[in-house]
């Protein structure tokens, strides 16, 4: 058992003398090369990262040129073509003038859609949802009940939704 030695003398280094064709001049230097696997994955990330880098700035460049661009477009427009069409009619305008001008911006407004009211059954468990998230600040999970009524209220208002668009 103590005869022989624990630990190997020499590592042995095979050299086969199969052709591998590669010159023994680039084996021998890749040998010979401090270059390891961490280091070469080093350097693919310096040059991917200077990459990016070079990539990022010709992007914000042309984003900057892009800016200039519009705003020196938009500094040769004339100060008339910048303002609205109402602001262009009310520009050395009689008091009538204005007062036409106003009255038809508010026949647009309100000839636009006004939101629908809600059916008086969902508005109360809405409201009463917000009710008891009010009265239990501390603990929410307690509201169960008028979380359900609410939810029940609104599928009530889809089906209804649903059933008038399909028929």
């Amino acid at each position: 058992m103590g005869s022989s030695a624990s630990k190997p003398a020499d590592s042995h280094v095979w050299r086969g003398y199969v052709q591998t064709g590669v010159s023994q001049n680039l084996l021998e230097s890749i040998e010979a090369s401090n270059e390891t696997d961490v280091s070469r994955i080093q350097s693919l990330e310096l040059h991917i990262q200077e990459r990016v880098t070079a990539e990022l700035k010709r992007l914000r460049e042309q984003e900057a040129q892009g800016v200039r661009e519009a705003q020196k477009k938009l500094a040769a427009e004339p100060a008339e073509q910048q303002g609205s069409e109402a602001e262009g009619k009310l520009r050395g305008a009689s008091r009538q003038e204005v007062s036409k001008v106003i009255d038809n911006l508010r026949a647009k407004l309100e000839e636009r859609k006004q939101p629908r009211q809600l059916p008086e059954a969902l508005e109360s468990a809405q409201n009463e949802v917000v009710r008891c998230l009010r009265e239990n600040d501390r603990r929410p999970l307690d509201c169960w009940r008028e979380v359900e009524a609410f939810k029940e209220q609104v599928r009530r208002l889809e089906r209804g939704w649903v059933d008038k668009v399909v028929s």
